[in-house]
């Protein structure tokens, strides 16, 4: 089992009972999903660029991306409907909590002038997500290798319908939200 799975069971879902006073422990707000995201617009000159960020994706998550395509056609970028403009990975189960360990305490830490995670990453159905401008603060990408510094959008999705909720377990979780 996971570290950060195990401390969820053993320590969050008591303190998440109490403070919410949930009565029944399948109430306390769990994780469902965690989603990687990397939009290349870049990619569509470079198709280079497209396969080293699938490569720097798996790395990261441990598990094969998949590539987004292009709903509809826009002249102004101009995007094809059908080219290739970006990679998503999904994690669940122990994959996801295993990134979500590293997350917190590997890749954040290293971040430059790191002052905490902004809160306003709500969508107010309990779900948070956050940017990440480079992908060089996971330990996995080797600086060296990289093209082109990216960023990538990570959301976590949860079983709560609160902000609040949400808010308590990844802050019990270990996210260093900013006050």
């Amino acid at each position: 089992m996971p570290r950060l799975k195990d401390k969820y069971v053993s320590e969050i879902v008591p303190k998440l009972k109490d403070e919410f006073r949930f009565t029944n422990a399948m109430e306390v707000p769990r994780l469902t999903k965690v989603v990687l995201n990397m939009g290349l617009g870049e990619a569509i000159q470079n198709a280079s660029l497209m396969e080293a960020s699938q490569k720097e994706l798996a790395a990261i998550s441990g598990q094969k991306p998949v590539v987004t395509k292009a709903k509809r056609s826009i002249a102004g970028f101009k995007l094809r409907e059908g080219m290739s403009v970006g990679c998503t990975v999904t994690l669940r189960r122990d994959r996801m909590w295993e990134f979500l360990d590293r997350l917190v305490n590997l890749a954040l830490p290293r971040v430059r002038d790191f002052r905490g995670v902004s809160p306003k990453g709500f969508d107010g159905r309990g779900n948070f997500t956050m940017g990440i401008k480079e992908q060089i603060i996971f330990p996995e990408i080797d600086y060296d290798k990289v093209q082109k510094i990216k960023g990538m959008n990570i959301t976590v999705v949860t079983t709560t319908e609160k902000d609040d909720e949400a808010r308590a377990l990844l802050t019990h979780l270990g996210m260093p939200f900013r006050k």
